[in-house]
């Protein structure tokens, strides 16, 4: 979830524990390449999974990805990699790559996140965005050439997201009980949310694509990273991601306003009506961001990584604002309203 490429002070560690046996070997493999034989890679920030992400310079900047194995697998990324490139998008090239041990050396795309942009007040925020939004169309436009070969965003894997919101925040975190009523009508929404997913246009899905993996670059804007985990899925999965990202929130009038934007771009998107395909926005976006406070519970409980449990607020509160809005979810927002955020609150 943390991109490779958005490193900040407070990324890289204040002592060298990350020299561990990987990152000599990882060094040692650098330094056979023209113009590293001196390299002294460096954390380039903090990741959610197994991977670790290293800066090293040469005549230019580069990106060295540690993906240990078993735990990651570092040829889905080879593979999307050239998929975005062909597709004429800015993803990093990888120059070099031992997929055996885990470790790939590759363009650097910079600093710079979209995020730090945002917090910053840039007035080149909307310039950005309606990038982004362009760059999503073509993503879903080509692709549609090799979406078949992605994995499938099919109704088990959105269940199993789903199941990760109960099983993660709530009793993990939470230690909610829940009643059988309240587990009936859970069921019930999730039918809901299921369905609306799986009956869109299934696209190329890129499943992270947010203001910390797009990063401000001078052409070819945005740059895009951490795509490793793209799917063949719903049309408006990405699109959700985007405007209503877990890291930063926008009023309502903007968030539609490029929902319309990115509908007048993609022609599979004006196969619905706009009140259906805002409807289809409105339920993908319960769908991601129930299971990212999930994920962010998991991870703090799992992995032992309290970062994210902050963004919880603000990405639940995307619930308590659409679930209103549709008969067949309503219990979903009052559910969050009324039991989940005040017992967060009384944690924090």
């Amino acid at each position: 979830m943390m991109p490779f490429n958005g490193i900040r002070r407070t990324d890289i560690t204040a002592d060298d524990k990350f020299k561990d046996d990987r990152y000599a070997a990882l060094t040692a493999w650098v330094r056979q390449f023209a113009g590293l034989e001196d390299a002294n890679p460096v954390p380039a920030s903090v990741d959610a999974s197994f991977r670790r992400y290293f800066r090293v310079q040469g005549d230019t900047s580069f990106i060295v990805m540690d993906a240990p194995p078993p735990q990651e697998n570092c040829r889905p990324f080879v593979q999307i990699a050239g998929y975005l490139l062909d597709m004429g998008l800015n993803a990093p090239k990888v120059i070099e790559a031992d997929v055996d041990r885990g470790f790939l050396l590759m363009s650097d795309l910079g600093p710079v996140q979209y995020l730090e942009r945002i917090e910053q007040g840039s007035p080149d925020v909307p310039k950005l965005y309606t990038d982004a939004l362009h760059a999503l169309s073509i993503l879903q436009e080509k692709g549609a050439a090799v979406q078949s070969e992605l994995p499938p965003y099919d109704a088990d894997m959105l269940r199993f997201e789903l199941s990760l919101f109960i099983d993660w925040l709530c009793i993990a975190h939470l230690g909610l009980k829940i009643s059988a009523e309240e587990e009936r009508q859970w069921q019930s929404a999730c039918d809901a949310l299921v369905t609306s997913a799986v009956n869109q246009s299934q696209v190329f899905v890129h499943r992270d694509y947010h203001s910390r993996n797009l990063m401000v670059t001078k052409k070819e804007c945005p740059g895009i990273i951490d795509f490793q985990d793209a799917v063949e899925g719903p049309l408006t999965y990405d699109l959700v991601s985007l405007l209503k990202d877990c890291y930063v929130k926008w009023p309502d009038e903007k968030v539609r306003q490029g929902a319309m934007v990115f509908y007048q771009l993609s022609e599979l998107a004006q196969q619905r009506t706009p009140d259906a395909f805002t409807r289809d926005f409105d339920l993908m976006g319960m769908q991601r961001h129930l299971k990212a406070s999930g994920i962010f519970s998991r991870l703090l409980h799992r992995d032992g990584k309290p970062g994210f449990m902050k963004d919880v607020p603000r990405t639940l509160s995307y619930i308590v604002d659409a679930a209103p809005l549709y008969d067949d979810v309503k219990f979903v927002g009052e559910f969050v309203e009324e039991r989940v955020l005040p017992a967060l609150g009384e944690i924090n």
